[in-house]
């Protein structure tokens, strides 16, 4: 058998510690949003975004030619918080629209065009505050790039996914629970008009 050992073997066990803590983390934000939403649903369509921000971040990283290493992991957590934050203050909206008494579709519609102008704030602030370090050439600063690219444009391509991802699956998961619903009365209805057997 062989193994990695001094400069390879403390990355490698970083990585794993970061990885473990990661997931963690997730578990944590999910308990901690079904609690307020009382569903155990939209806490992961809030939550569906975090993957396509670390899809931006890769894709951001082959197309400026930087190799994504632990700096970059570092990036993504941090680009977690920003695309929840994201998802959780449109759906938020929607629910409250939805509340007030207007159908679905049109609270998504209002949620969509009301909260779109914070969403893309957070986004552009975000972005604008690590571009200086994505665009810096001296030594000291390429350390931290890799994080900065992760950051910065993972947070763009996952605005863009959040405005479509968020809406969308927040109506399939309307549609589905109304359809549930009914199948749910139907079956009532069938039961109280069956005779009772003495």
């Amino acid at each position: 058998r062989y193994g990695f050992g001094g400069a390879q073997r403390d990355p490698a066990r970083a990585l794993g510690g970061l990885i473990r803590g990661f997931i963690r983390a997730l578990f944590v934000l999910y308990t901690l949003l079904a609690s307020p939403f009382g569903s155990y649903v939209e806490p992961l369509i809030i939550m569906a975004a975090v993957p396509f921000g670390f899809i931006g971040a890769v894709f951001s990283h082959l197309f400026m030619g930087i190799d994504f290493g632990m700096l970059s992991m570092f990036g993504l957590v941090g680009l977690s918080g920003v695309v929840v934050n994201d998802s959780l203050v449109l759906l938020d909206f929607v629910n409250a629209e939805h509340q007030s008494g207007k159908p679905m579709d049109e609270a998504i519609l209002s949620a969509a065009k009301i909260r779109f102008r914070p969403i893309l704030l957070t986004t552009l602030t975000t972005f604008l505050g690590v571009f200086p370090m994505i665009i810096e050439r001296s030594v000291q600063a390429q350390f931290l790039v890799p994080m900065a690219v992760s950051l910065g444009f993972g947070v763009l391509f996952a605005t863009v996914v959040i405005m479509v991802l968020v809406p969308a699956l927040t109506m399939l998961q309307h549609d589905a629970l109304g359809r549930f619903r009914v199948r749910k009365q139907r079956r009532e209805a069938i039961r109280q008009a069956k005779p009772e057997v003495a």
